[in-house]
């Protein structure tokens, strides 16, 4: 039976030279961050040198330390009810990374489950998928996630559901694409002349073969995630307190900008970390998983 590789011309999934995976400089640093984020996420109790939900009033607005009046006890400082900043953000990691990575997997789940369908298929099971895909597009994500979120409630589980299940239409439209370009080739034709079961079809040559631009798309869409995850949190319309997120410090220090600058910043200056190391590890990926690079 032919199969992906002993086609001419289409590479075995996810096989690149070894050449090709040299690390850019970019993508060094962002999978350095990612690791640092990751690691700090898992290890917060151990990591966080404060209860980062615990208000010390005495301790109300300390500078970070290597500003004036700042204090060793709080290296990044402390929030308007005393709280340590440091802990806050080393717990709102988890929340950034869950929603951003668990909120890819559903979505991928769906989406791509839909496209080898819709792609493989065609007829009117593609155009009943495909109109579902594009009245989707059509609605205001965010108006459904406020509209659910409200309706709903605004637990960490929820919006990781609500989030996965609105997010999987680009994976869908992508896998699509693939797949009505593999249909045709001689390993699936091989595979349905010997009687092969569509279904082991699907999942033993034509799902490997669309590995490679699922898991760039993944990649950049767990960085969009935690941007959405904090646009909502400091909207209000995310994950409730105790629960620490980036969101939500930066809607508490908006109106401290000018007198403490860094409630605001450092979550920010999070958050823009996190993404731009997805981001340039997504790149990365883009160019090294592309047959059209092998040279």
């Amino acid at each position: 039976m032919a199969d992906t590789e002993t086609l001419p011309g289409l590479s075995p999934p996810l096989v690149v030279p070894a050449r090709r995976l040299h690390l850019s400089p970019l993508a060094a640093f962002g999978l350095a961050m990612l690791t640092i984020f990751v690691l700090m996420a898992v290890l917060a109790p151990l990591l966080a040198p404060y209860d980062p939900t615990t208000p010390n009033l005495r301790a109300r607005l300390v500078p970070p330390m290597w500003v004036a009046k700042g204090s060793a006890d709080h290296i990044l400082g402390t929030d308007h009810l005393g709280r340590d900043m440091l802990s806050r953000l080393i717990y709102g990691s988890r929340i950034a990374l869950s929603v951003g990575f668990l909120g890819v997997v559903l979505a991928s789940f769906i989406g791509v489950s839909v496209g080898l369908i819709a792609g493989f298929w065609r007829g009117p099971v593609d155009s009943i998928l495909m109109g579902a895909v594009n009245i989707l597009l059509a609605i205001p994500n965010t108006l459904l996630y406020l509209t659910v979120l409200a309706v709903f409630g605004q637990s960490l589980l929820l919006m990781i559901i609500v989030i996965g299940c609105i997010n999987w239409t680009t994976f869908a439209r992508v896998v699509r694409g693939e797949v009505l370009s593999l249909k045709e080739r001689e390993f699936i034709e091989a595979s349905r002349s010997i009687g092969q079961h569509p279904v082991v079809t699907l999942l033993r040559h034509v799902l490997p073969n669309v590995l490679g631009p699922i898991i760039v798309i993944a990649t950049l869409n767990v960085a969009a995630l935690i941007i959405l995850e904090a646009s909502l949190s400091f909207l209000g319309f995310g994950v409730q307190p105790p629960t620490v997120t980036w969101g939500r410090m930066l809607a508490d220090g908006r109106n401290y900008i000018a007198t403490a600058w860094w409630l605001a910043a450092i979550p920010g200056l999070m958050i823009t970390t996190l993404t731009l190391s997805l981001i340039f590890i997504g790149d990365w990926l883009r160019d090294r998983l592309d047959p059209r690079n092998a040279s």
